[in-house]
């Protein structure tokens, strides 16, 4: 299978987050003594074995998820009620993979344009999250389109669900 790489602006903002979750994890607030650590000591001392473990980390902090680019699709002509109602089974259906674990993040873009969104999963292939992504009814009733491509990120978007229940106050 050729995997290509996206040159869009999209994915240089993409790779800069992951970058930047990478970097964060990289800095020791806490150390306060009269030696200065250099790089590697740092990394060895903030390194958590158990939890990289636990994430699937590589020894970057990284690893492999499968991403969804969700597009405007071609039959976008529902009634409103219609439309509602299959916007309300595509999020009764985001909040059912999130809470099996098998989506790591999910949100709209904002700008209305042809891309309307993204799903990040955690599975091994294109095939599994095709899979998944086809439980949709945005995607079934062709109101949504999907775009497949593996992307390497941080590990600790593992945790993104986690953290995410415990700041929100309503469920969209």
């Amino acid at each position: 299978m050729k995997l290509s790489i996206c040159r869009t602006p999209l994915h240089i903002i993409m790779m800069a987050l992951s970058l930047s979750l990478f970097l964060s994890g990289c800095t020791d607030n806490n150390h306060r003594g009269g030696d200065s650590l250099d790089g590697s000591e740092m990394l060895d001392e903030l390194y958590d074995h158990q939890l990289a473990t636990e994430l699937g980390a590589d020894k970057y902090g990284m690893r492999t998820y499968i991403m969804a680019f969700l597009k405007t699709g071609l039959n976008r002509d529902h009634d409103p009620d219609t439309a509602r109602e299959i916007q309300r089974g595509h999020m009764e259906n985001i909040n059912r993979l999130a809470n099996e674990g098998t989506l790591i993040l999910a949100g709209p873009f904002l700008d209305g344009g042809e891309l309307r969104g993204i799903f990040l999963f955690d599975v091994e292939t294109i095939e599994e999250a095709r899979a998944l992504t086809e439980t949709d009814p945005a995607i079934q009733s062709g109101r949504l389109e999907m775009e497949l491509h593996r992307w390497y990120g941080s590990a600790a978007l593992m945790k993104v669900n986690e953290i995410h229940s415990r700041i929100s106050r309503e469920t969209p």
